[in-house]
């Protein structure tokens, strides 16, 4: 985890309500942002892009909602009561996010949700109301992608040869849109190569590695060399499905199984150089926190024309 160079109260482990009393000690735009959990490998990153996106040029506050989106709700009330110029909202449940967006229209606060998507009705609700993520359907299709050209290229990958690509599919959090776009389009992909695919197995690991690997272990008590390839939603389940395998002897003495994901952490691509993960789609966090940051900069100045107002604004339309 990166340290963000920032004042003492506004370090991230200090208390919340310590952090939040020194919003209004500065004539820079202040911003008020909360992240639906501190543990998650790849918001960590986003969160670090926020942080140092704002340095030098916004007064920022960052919190854990800790997954729990009463204590989100809570938060963005105290924002709000403390006179931020601007909201930067990773919601715990993008369908709570409509209820986030009547409470900053009720102070005038626009708002930047960041990764997860608010529903189409929920933004149409304010007219400062933005979106920044990556493509997911993208993203499932080259991480697909990937998998189509081992399965091409290995004949071997097919251990029973009877030309069929058994899988399981490690999904993320229910509800969330990365999680529906990104196993659709993974899907749609192999089936448009010309694969013909056998779903052993699917799961929800909630973006979670430990989950990830619980879950890798069920398919694997259930299926063992069955399964020619693991698609995951996200690294972290790719990375516990791996420890899984690991532990019934992959991975060593030429036994092997494809495994993808999609984000590109720290830690994903160590496993892509230990040989481990055949592939990631990098999700860009960096980009994701810096495009928040400059567009929450550009509401609390009422620099709006360059932005599309109440419209959702992806990463990749930046």
């Amino acid at each position: 985890m990166k340290n963000f160079p920032f004042p003492a109260l506004l370090a991230l482990l200090l208390p919340f309500s310590l952090a939040a009393c020194a919003l209004k000690d500065s004539s820079m735009p202040e911003i008020g942002c909360a992240i639906y959990r501190f543990d998650d490998t790849f918001m960590t990153g986003v969160r670090a892009a926020i942080g140092n996106a704002a340095k030098s040029r916004a007064k920022i506050t960052i919190v854990d909602s800790e997954n729990d989106q009463a204590e989100q709700n809570s938060q963005v009330e105290l924002f709000l009561s403390l006179g931020v110029d601007c909201l930067i909202l990773n919601s715990v449940d993008r369908a709570a996010a409509g209820v986030e967006i009547d409470k900053a229209r009720a102070f005038g606060v626009p708002v930047v949700f960041v990764n997860r998507e608010p529903f189409g009705d929920d933004v149409k609700k304010w007219g400062k109301v933005y979106y920044v993520g990556a493509n997911a359907e993208e993203s499932g299709r080259l991480s697909a992608e990937i998998l189509a050209d081992y399965w091409a290229s290995h004949p071997k990958a097919d251990r029973n040869g009877d030309g069929v690509l058994q899988y399981v599919l490690l999904r993320g959090e229910p509800g969330h849109q990365d999680t529906e776009l990104r196993s659709e389009a993974s899907i749609r992909c192999l089936e448009n190569r010309g694969i013909k695919l056998e779903k052993l197995a699917e799961d929800t690991a909630f973006w979670d590695r430990v989950k990830g690997q619980e879950k890798m272990a069920a398919f694997l008590a259930s299926f063992g060399d069955e399964i020619e390839a693991v698609i995951s939603n996200n690294d972290d389940m790719a990375l516990g499905a791996i420890e899984a395998l690991k532990a019934v002897g992959y991975f060593a003495n030429g036994k092997y199984v494809p495994v993808v994901g999609v984000d590109a952490t720290a830690p994903a691509l160590q496993a892509l150089q230990d040989g481990t993960l055949l592939g990631t789609v990098l999700n860009d966090a960096e980009n994701q926190g810096r495009a928040a940051v400059n567009i929450a900069m550009a509401l609390a100045k009422g620099e709006v024309d360059r932005l599309r107002v109440g419209r959702p604004v992806r990463l990749d339309t930046l």
